[in-house]
């Protein structure tokens, strides 16, 4: 099998090109943006028909935190939608036969209720801070769809939880939250800080899933044909934002006193995926988040 992995040095992307290699998988093929522009679909559709993969995973995509998306809504949308238009179309011109589209939990309305079914895609108003990075998504989840309806191809979209490990963005200023809280501990650490500040109320449940358990998902479903089209990948568990940054506070060992910044935005108050349809298709995740914090926070401090 020959696999083209679009997106191979993002957080996901490089997750999944280690896993593929610890698999023994030899025919993977990479392109960073000096030799794959995925904005320009002539190019995308060349590469493609080119290298004739039999495989295509898109974990290629613009993404951010609440304030990056708030501010870059245009960016997200535009970059989103050129990028998998190209891939997803590209694949099916070019006979491709399994197509993995990854996107994220913010697909789902910030009112569902908890946990989160697959169904209650569309069924409510999307939480306005990442809007058109989720309408992007959802465009790439829905298109998809309309080709195995169509065309019955395999193509299948996984939605993972918030993602944490290796390779993560650090910026305070567009990085998710979790990262952003161990940068914020570890400059506690290093500098001998008092306080720590976090945005919002600490209040908003939130689900972190490991990485290597995104890579693990895709490399299962990978050569699998299934009836969904959507599939949620998570571990089933949360806490509440205040309750991770106290996780961090002990692994550390640290004793500062938290601040709420409430003028900072919370962004979608509750976040938990069910992930009982992956269940029932045999996958689950592995990597606790203690374990996965270990790792995550090795690769911090040799990198950062």
């Amino acid at each position: 099998m020959k696999i083209f992995l679009a997106g191979h040095k993002g957080l996901v992307g490089s997750a999944i090109l280690r896993k593929l290699k610890q698999k023994n998988f030899k025919n993977i093929i990479t392109a960073d943006r000096k030799k794959l522009d995925l904005l320009d679909q002539k190019k995308v559709y060349d590469f493609l028909k080119r290298h004739k993969p039999n495989i295509v995973i898109i974990a290629a995509a613009k993404v951010g935190g609440v304030l990056n998306n708030s501010r870059h809504g245009a960016d997200f949308i535009y970059e989103n939608l050129q990028i998998q238009n190209n891939l997803i179309h590209g694949s099916f011109i070019n006979k491709v036969k399994k197509l993995i589209f990854l996107g994220s939990s913010c697909i789902y309305p910030k009112n569902s209720k908890l946990p989160i079914k697959e169904d209650y895609l569309l069924n409510g108003k999307l939480e306005e801070t990442n809007e058109p990075y989720a309408i992007s998504k959802i465009a790439g989840i829905k298109m998809c769809e309309a080709f195995n309806k169509q065309y019955n191809t395999n193509y299948l979209c996984l939605m993972p939880a918030n993602t944490y490990g290796p390779n993560d963005n650090y910026n305070l200023l567009d990085s998710h939250f979790f990262p952003a809280l161990i940068r914020k501990a570890h400059e506690c650490k290093l500098r001998n800080k008092k306080s720590i500040e976090i945005w919002g109320s600490g209040k908003p449940l939130r689900e972190l899933i490991f990485v290597d358990d995104i890579a693990d998902a895709c490399i299962y479903f990978m050569t699998k044909k299934i009836k969904y089209s959507l599939v949620n990948i998570g571990t089933g568990k949360h806490m509440t934002i205040k309750k991770y940054i106290n996780f961090l506070l002990k692994k550390l060992n640290l004793k500062v006193k938290i601040k709420f910044n409430k003028s900072r935005p919370d962004g979608v108050y509750k976040k938990v995926l069910d992930v009982n349809r992956a269940k029932k298709l045999g996958w689950k995740a592995k990597i606790n988040l203690d374990k996965g914090f270990d790792i995550t926070y090795r690769n911090f401090l040799k990198k950062y």
